[in-house]
C-alpha cells in the first residue's frame, strides 16, 4: 500500500492549486454574489486540460488517472464549490456517460468537444417526483420511425441552462419499470422543443446554474440513443457511482478551505492578549477538523484505487461520498465557530463554505440513500 503521490500527480496538484490561488479564489466571492456562470474561468480551465481530466487524449482528454482527477477537483472545489459542481457534472456525469456507454461516433462528435471545453455537459435524470426513486420518472421517449419524440421535464439539473450537450434519461417503455428507461444525447441549441423553464435560487453552489428543463414534442434522431433501449437505469447507477468519488473530492476541497482559513484566523485573532490558537479549546477543534479531512481523503483515494483496478467500488464510493459530505459541513461549521461573529458574516468566506458544503449531503445520492447502499453491500 503506497500513500505517496506519483511525480505526475504532484505536478497536477501543484498546477491546479496555483491556478486556484491565482484565478479562482480571488473571483469566488463575486461568483457567489452574482451567481453568474463563470465562462471566462471555464475557458481558462479548458486550456489547462481540466474539463476532460480522466478521459483519453484521443477524445481530447488529459489522460489522467482517477486519483489525479479527484485531486484536481478537490483543488478546484477548494477555490469554489460552484465550480467544483460545474466540472463534476460536466465530466463525471455527462462526459462519463458518453465515454462508458456511447458508440465511437458519439464519442468523437459529443465527448471530444466536452473534453476540450468547447461544449458544456449536463446530466438530466432527476424529476420533481423522481429523485432517489428513479423509476418514478415520467419523461417519455416514443419511437416514431427513425426518431424519438420526447415529452416531459427534469429538475435540479446542474449546468442545465448553459449546456451544449445533455445526457437525458426517459422511458421508452413506460410499463417496464426500470427496465424501460433509456438514455439519449440531447443538443439544446439544435433540438426544437428543448425549453429551459428557469434556474433555482439556491442556498449555495453559486456559479453553477441548476435548471428546470421541459421537453415539448422534442424530436431527436435514433442515432442519439446511448447504448440500447432499456439500459438507461443501469447506465445511470454506474455513472452516479463513479460520480460519488468526485463529490467526495468536492467535500474534501471545501473542508480543506474551511480548515485553512480557520487555522490562519486562529493565529491572527487575539483575545486575552494572545492568539486564540493558543487556547486548548481551539486547538482541539483544529485537530478534529484536520483528522476528518485526512480520513475523508483516504476514503476518496481508496474508492478511486478500486475503480482504477477494475474492482467493485460501490460501497467504497458510497462511503467516501457519505463521509466527505458530512465532514465538509462539520468542518465548515467549526470554522465559523472559530471565527466567532465574523464567521457569520460575508466579510469572511467560511459562511460560504458552509452553504456550499450542505449540498454534498443531497445530490448524487442523499446521505440516507448512501447508508442504505452501504448496508446492502455489507449484508450481501
Amino acid at each position: 500500500m503506497d500513500f505517496q503521490l506519483t511525480t505526475e500527480q504532484k505536478q497536477i496538484r501543484d498546477m491546479v492549486a496555483e491556478f486556484v490561488d491565482e484565478e479562482i479564489k480571488p473571483a469566488a466571492a463575486e461568483i457567489d454574489e452574482t451567481d453568474e456562470f463563470p465562462r471566462d474561468l471555464i475557458d481558462e480551465m479548458a486550456e489547462l486540460g481540466l474539463m476532460g481530466m480522466p478521459f483519453p487524449e484521443e477524445y481530447g482528454g488529459a489522460g489522467l488517472d482517477y486519483h489525479s482527477y479527484a485531486i484536481g477537483l478537490e483543488e478546484i472545489s477548494r477555490g469554489s464549490g460552484g465550480l467544483g459542481t460545474v466540472v463534476a457534472a460536466h465530466t463525471s456525469l455527462a462526459g462519463n456517460m458518453l465515454y462508458e456507454f456511447g458508440d465511437e461516433e458519439q464519442k468523437e462528435e459529443y465527448l471530444t468537444p466536452l473534453n476540450l471545453g468547447e461544449d458544456i455537459g449536463a446530466f438530466a435524470l432527476s424529476e420533481a417526483g423522481a429523485g432517489s426513486d428513479v423509476p418514478a420518472m415520467e419523461t417519455t421517449a416514443i419511437r416514431d420511425g427513425d426518431e424519438y419524440v420526447i415529452n416531459g421535464g427534469k429538475l435540479w439539473i446542474s449546468n442545465g441552462s448553459v449546456a451544449d450537450t445533455v445526457t437525458l434519461f426517459a422511458k421508452t417503455d413506460p410499463e417496464a419499470g426500470n427496465r424501460g428507461i433509456s438514455s439519449f444525447v440531447v443538443r439544446p441549441g439544435e433540438d426544437d422543443g428543448f425549453v429551459v423553464e428557469g434556474t433555482e435560487h439556491k442556498l449555495g453552489d453559486k456559479g453553477c446554474p441548476t435548471a428546470e428543463l421541459r421537453f415539448d414534442d422534442m424530436r431527436i434522431p435514433e442515432s442519439r440513443l446511448i447504448g440500447e433501449e432499456g439500459e438507461g437505469f443501469v447506465q445511470a447507477l454506474k455513472t452516479l457511482n463513479g460520480g460519488r468519488i468526485t463529490i467526495a473530492a468536492r467535500g474534501v476541497g471545501i473542508a480543506r478551505a474551511a480548515l485553512e482559513d480557520a487555522l490562519r484566523y486562529s493565529q491572527e485573532r487575539e483575545q486575552f492578549d494572545q492568539p486564540i490558537a493558543r487556547f486548548q479549546a481551539i486547538q482541539h477543534k483544529l485537530a478534529d477538523m484536520d483528522t476528518k479531512v485526512q480520513a475523508a481523503k483516504l476514503l476518496m483515494h481508496r474508492a478511486a484505487d478500486r475503480k482504477i483496478r477494475g474492482e467493485s467500488y460501490i460501497k467504497e464510493a458510497a462511503q467516501a461520498k457519505l463521509y466527505a459530505s458530512e465532514i465538509s459541513r462539520e468542518v465548515a461549521n467549526e470554522a465559523i465557530q472559530i471565527h466567532g461573529g465574523y464567521g457569520y458574516t460575508r466579510d469572511f468566506p467560511v459562511e460560504r463554505y458552509y452553504r456550499d458544503a450542505k449540498l454534498n449531503e443531497i445530490y448524487e445520492g442523499t446521505s440516507e440513500v448512501l447508508r442504505n447502499t452501504i448496508a446492502r453491500q455489507l449484508l450481501d
